[in-house]
């Protein structure tokens, strides 16, 4: 057995044992069908969903559907968990149309990225090997769970809670951390369609105030949910915590920031402007932009 075929089996294995570990303590409180917790059905449709995509892109040989498969799934288990709870109220309804809202717009985005630029090449040594691509399928499983853990709590809970100040708060974190995040994307994509930019480095607008702030906006909307789900929360699903701590190390420590921040020093190790926005710009948390970065955007030098 090769490192690559041993590292997807422990993957495999973990990404269903994890899975299933968290679906135990986020079904404690959920409403039923027949004696099923809705929330353990929406983690069944979570893998099953993934599972299925991944037969006909495997025998493609192809990852152009890994996203918008990610998206597909989040949509299908936020709807059906608000159709099937019998407990829906004003927070439900919100939290599901924050959901689906993120959903249809990063999907839609990410495959259209995927088509622009032929593929994705996370998968080139993968998507040709069974085990190992289907590893990624169910990692892709898991980020849907972990990841709508709070949103599914409220969507499933035995017990609503009135709206208050919490969800409040947290629509209010939500719809600036999807402002920006929808308007630091729109910026990078500007950026790049302009050939006189071509082999440079974005740093005006929100990317003067950090070095990825879209990704600071996908974390604070994460956490909006996370708030406006605190008065549900009781017992093991406080577990549902764990969405916005997961969003966060997986964008700071594993797929998002390491990746891109060793792609940027190869690419602009030896470019002075670039150490300077580095130096002076924070990688995550946004704050107003130095003098001298703002002189050098104004003068485009």
């Amino acid at each position: 057995m090769d490192k690559q075929l041993r590292i997807s089996v422990i993957s495999l294995s973990l990404s269903t044992s994890l899975g299933f570990l968290l679906t135990l303590a986020l079904s404690s409180g959920s409403t039923e069908i027949n004696g099923m917790p809705i929330l353990a059905i929406c983690a069944i449709l979570a893998y099953a969903i993934n599972y299925v995509i991944f037969v006909p892109s495997f025998i493609a040989r192809t990852e152009h559907y890994f996203d918008l498969t990610g998206s597909i799934t989040t949509i299908t288990l936020i709807v059906y968990a608000l159709a099937a709870s019998n407990e829906r109220d004003a927070r439900s309804f919100i939290v599901a149309a924050m959901v689906l809202i993120w959903a249809v717009r990063l999907g839609s985005f990410l495959f259209m990225r995927a088509k622009q630029t032929g593929g994705d090449s996370r998968f080139d040594s993968v998507k040709h090997r069974f085990i190992p691509f289907l590893s990624w399928w169910s990692l892709q499983g898991l980020w849907v769970l972990m990841n709508l853990a709070g949103a599914l709590v409220i969507l499933t809970t035995q017990e609503p809670e009135s709206f208050g100040a919490f969800a409040v708060i947290g629509i209010c974190l939500w719809v600036i951390g999807f402002a920006i995040e929808v308007v630091a994307d729109q910026q990078k994509k500007t950026f790049r369609r302009d050939s006189r930019n071509e082999g440079k480095f974005i740093s005006t607008g929100l990317w003067a105030w950090s070095r990825h702030p879209n990704y600071f906006g996908e974390i604070l909307l994460w956490i909006g949910i996370a708030v406006m789900g605190l008065p549900v929360l009781s017992g093991w699903r406080w577990v549902a915590l764990i969405s916005p701590i997961f969003v966060i190390v997986l964008l700071t420590k594993i797929s998002g920031i390491p990746i891109l921040e060793r792609r940027a020093d190869k690419q602009w190790s030896g470019d002075p402007s670039y150490a300077e926005y580095v130096k002076s710009t924070p990688i995550l948390i946004m704050k107003p932009p130095s003098a001298k970065l703002k002189q050098r955007n104004e003068t485009g030098k």
